[in-house]
């Protein structure tokens, strides 16, 4: 197992009935932006609640952030927290009102030029403006987290940043929000959560047996209540369980002392910036390509994988790596997830060819766990996902 260090400073408040739990969370005297999505919290309760819970704190909105938070839009959020002299950020939404809330942190505090840099230059935020977040669609783990990813759809980039100064500095879980969630974001959510872990997981065995075992058991967990949420999303037990394993999916926690990967993320976030696929897509397309092109140097977790949760037990290493590659294409498909590219554009021809330039253009030059994944590898990969 490698060396590390771990610290995670937000406050979970995970339950029913807890985003009235908001008033409490918040310094009296703050002036708060509250920033959403498209509006869907006016109609399913959330933002009445969370209004009730804020009367008697100082609030102007910030609407209409859009799934894969542009740039653009944030821009002109972080006049409002300038013009209006905000002192305080509270995110209602999913992962990318989240991400976009994270930007406008580290953006409202930057030094520099254009807050683009702060994405394209990899600059860390030690300190931001600090927030909060009231999650309303489990998948991205982003609100227990410092990272964060941002669409700028002039260049058609997707790049992240992140920071120790950008955890939230609270935020409220409660299970009850996914009945309101529509089928096709519930999918995502499950498959964006199970490709998190299977982006820490899925490398080289290093002895690290406790975070295998972490990471084997949400895997496991959201292979069981995935059929349970779709079928009935009022399920609350299954609700929670979904909710908890995204969030435990991305807090760090599997990812200590272990080798990560990410490649797969690398590729997709530039399949949604290409063609605008929603992410977890993007990764279930990439995925199965990326394990099979890399196959002898991942060969052995994913035996393990096939092993302990696919219970693949016959046959040589190869025999249930290649099983498990094979189980996890089925288990997306049983989702309604498709993974081939050329199941979501017609356009597809030179998007290979495209990433690997950017990556070139970037400097990406050895993405992955061994941090030998070259753009012409990465090229031969996407041709594979079509």
């Amino acid at each position: 197992m490698n060396n590390f260090e771990f610290k995670n400073p937000t406050k979970i408040i995970f339950g029913k009935d807890t985003i009235e739990q908001v008033k409490n969370e918040i310094p009296s005297d703050a002036k708060v932006l509250l920033l959403y999505g498209g509006g869907s919290i006016k109609k399913n309760g959330i933002y009445e609640q969370v209004k009730t819970a804020l009367a008697n704190i100082n609030v102007i909105e910030f609407g209409g952030i859009p799934a894969n938070p542009e740039y653009a839009t944030l821009i002109e959020a972080l006049k409002v927290i300038k013009e209006e002299h905000i002192t305080y950020l509270l995110a209602v939404g999913g992962g990318s009102v989240i991400d976009g809330t994270k930007f406008l942190s580290a953006a409202a505090v930057f030094k520099g030029d254009s807050p683009w840099d702060i994405l394209a230059n990899k600059v860390r935020t030690e300190k931001g403006m600090p927030f909060g977040t009231v999650l309303t669609l489990p998948a991205t783990g982003s609100e227990m987290n410092s990272g964060a990813v941002i669409t700028r759809k002039e260049t058609k980039e997707k790049l992240a940043m992140g920071g120790p100064g950008l955890f939230p500095e609270f935020s409220i879980l409660d299970p009850q929000v996914i009945t309101s969630i529509p089928q096709r974001q519930l999918v995502n959510g499950l498959t964006d959560a199970f490709m998190h872990v299977l982006e820490q997981y899925m490398t080289y065995p290093i002895g690290a047996l406790l975070q295998d075992r972490f990471a084997e058991s949400i895997l496991q967990t959201i292979i069981e209540v995935a059929p349970k949420v779709l079928k009935d999303p009022t399920d609350y037990n299954a609700a929670a369980n979904f909710m908890w394993s995204c969030t435990m999916a991305l807090n760090g926690l599997i990812q200590k002392g272990v080798p990560t990967d990410w490649a797969v993320h690398a590729m997709g976030h530039e399949l949604t910036a290409l063609f605008g696929i929603d992410h977890a897509r993007t990764l279930a397309v990439i995925a199965p390509s990326h394990y099979k092109y890399n196959f002898e140097t991942k060969k052995e977790k994913l035996a393990q994988y096939g092993e302990r949760v696919w219970n693949i037990t016959k046959g040589t290493i190869d025999d249930k790596a290649y099983g498990a590659i094979e189980k996890t294409i089925t288990f997306f498909h049983g989702l309604g997830i498709n993974t081939k590219l050329s199941d979501y554009t017609k356009d597809y021809e030179g998007t290979a060819e495209e990433i690997a330039k950017r990556f070139t253009h970037r400097g990406w030059l050895g993405l992955g766990e061994h941090q030998t994944l070259s753009p012409y590898m990465v090229e031969k990969i996407v041709k594979m996902a079509y």
